[in-house]
């Protein structure tokens, strides 16, 4: 099917970047770092680290995923599913510790869920020089109010669409089926025009800023994708599932 070159998101996302999974320690490593600058360096969220490296004890229990820029050969943004912990199952995700005053157990009550098939996606970073916009400095790389574009002028938000979309990527392939986040109230409407539907399941609170806990459906999520979206999809879901395959190469040789 012929689209114009402002709505081919598959062309004009890998002409200019690829996601990559973060398979090794090196990696990891350079997740942590991104997370450093953005979260400790420049936005303060956390403490400064003597190594450089932004990590917490949910790491352990989670998958990775970064964006390389072509141009510079560079890692410029990551984030990261926190799968259920192993040997521990039951044991709270970040969410229902921070939303455990909020969450509207009528709506969902992780608790009472198939806790396999949950996690949560958290620490989306990208680093400062692709945040340059106006509005965009005090945010570690979501998606914002005018990255659309407008009607004369459409744009589309890469970078942040990229990471999201890889963290999709990653729950099928790992079985998960249901995703929480905590987000800014607005980012569930502009995830909408991805055709990513979000559900809200509690009340705000203060988290680095006002954030509602939020959850979707894997499966149902990536059903709806149409034409546009879906190419995008499919060629991240490609490019992660090389680099899975280079690394299981890498070991059994």
């Amino acid at each position: 099917m012929y689209l114009p070159p402002f709505l081919d998101l598959r062309a004009g996302f890998t002409s200019r970047f690829t996601c990559v999974p973060a398979t090794t320690n090196a990696l990891r490593e350079a997740c942590f770092r991104i997370r450093h600058d953005v979260y400790c360096r420049e936005l303060g969220y956390e403490p400064l680290r003597p190594d450089g490296l932004e990590s917490d004890a949910f790491d352990a229990q989670s998958v990775h995923c970064l964006l390389r820029a072509k141009q510079s050969d560079a890692f410029i943004g990551c984030i990261r599913l926190i799968l259920p912990k192993p040997g521990g199952p039951s044991a709270p995700f970040p969410f229902e510790k921070t939303c455990a005053a909020t969450l509207d157990r009528e709506l969902v009550d992780p608790s009472r869920m198939q806790r396999s098939r949950m996690a949560e996606v958290s620490r989306l970073a990208v680093i400062s020089a692709y945040r340059r916009r106006k509005g965009e400095q005090e945010s570690p790389g979501t998606i914002q109010p005018g990255d659309f574009g407008t009607p004369d002028r459409p744009r589309f938000p890469f970078i942040p669409a990229g990471l999201y979309l890889g963290m999709l990527v990653q729950a099928q392939r790992h079985g998960v089926e249901t995703l929480f986040m905590l987000t800014e109230p607005r980012l569930a409407r502009h995830l909408s025009l991805l055709g990513v539907r979000l559900q809200r399941v509690g009340g705000p609170v203060e988290h680095r800023g006002k954030r509602v806990p939020s959850m979707l459906s894997v499966g149902a999520t990536i059903k709806s994708f149409g034409p546009i979206v879906r190419p995008l999809y499919e060629s991240i879901a490609s490019e992660i599932e090389t680099g899975y395959r280079a690394r299981e190469a890498a070991s059994a040789a």
